[in-house]
């Protein structure tokens, strides 16, 4: 009987530590992404670039899109001004995004 409770207790504590260990993994911090954040984040960034890629206005233009929690930063250099303009536009309508910070050079 002493032995039986002895490895109830030990299961408990396993599946305690085990279940606080799981949350601690998937939870994300102020510098490191979950791993549904960073599939989220990477769904943006494709979404993104193939519009821009689709767009016979943009599609010339090397445009960097990065995504982090939802934020999303347009960089690179484009010859006019709605140039730039159209792609933030284009990012702000992809959704899951949350702010688009435009970083766009024109040239």
């Amino acid at each position: 009987m002493k032995i039986k409770n002895i490895v109830m207790r030990f299961l408990v504590l396993f599946m305690l530590i085990a279940t606080f260990a799981t949350f601690t993994a998937c939870v994300s911090t102020r510098t490191h992404k979950s791993a549904g954040e960073y599939v989220d984040d990477s769904v943006i960034t494709t979404k993104i670039k193939g519009q821009l890629a689709a767009d016979d206005f943009l599609k010339s233009f090397q445009i960097s899109v990065k995504t982090y929690k939802g934020a999303v930063q347009l960089s690179g250099f484009v010859n006019l001004q709605q140039a730039a303009d159209k792609a933030e536009e284009i990012a702000k309508g992809v959704k899951g995004v949350k702010s688009v910070k435009n970083d766009l050079i024109v040239k």
